[in-house]
């Protein structure tokens, strides 16, 4: 766990212009108006070990909450946003990327308005699917939360 160069990369895409199209990044993709970036995953861990693939969900969850409390005092405090209902809504109403796509992916999320940035700042442990890999994840948009 790097928390410092985590910091460091989240606090770079929040002022890095946002690229014309959508593509592959060095920290994951980026597209129109947000960056998603991968500060850890488990590499090809997916439909092996449950045991294994529990205790990695529970790493990255202790990830992104050191995190957190690195990013609260900067930003506020703020409760963990349920994404299952976000979830839920894209069933009968057309929610923005990336917080559809980031509800797909992950159950909770930080998030944060990145003051005096323009931007909004989510992080989540992507582990709703059990055949993908789990992924700590750092999401930077100019597009405000549903």
């Amino acid at each position: 766990m790097d928390i410092a160069r985590h910091l460091a990369l989240i606090d770079e895409l929040c002022f890095r212009p946002f690229p014309a199209e959508h593509g592959p990044s060095d920290e994951g993709a980026a597209d129109p108006g947000r960056f998603t970036a991968v500060l850890a995953s488990s590499h090809g861990l997916r439909e092996s070990d449950p045991a294994e693939r529990a205790a990695t969900v529970e790493q990255y969850e202790k990830e992104r909450d050191a995190l957190y409390e690195r990013l609260a005092p900067r930003w506020g405090e703020t409760a963990p946003w349920n994404l299952r209902t976000v979830l839920l809504r894209t069933e009968r109403e057309e929610i923005p990327e990336p917080w559809a796509g980031l509800s797909a992916h992950a159950r909770v999320a930080y998030l944060w308005e990145a003051e005096g940035t323009g931007r909004w700042v989510a992080l989540a442990v992507a582990d709703r699917d059990a055949a993908d890999e789990v992924r700590l994840l750092a999401v930077v948009t100019e597009e405000a939360p549903p």
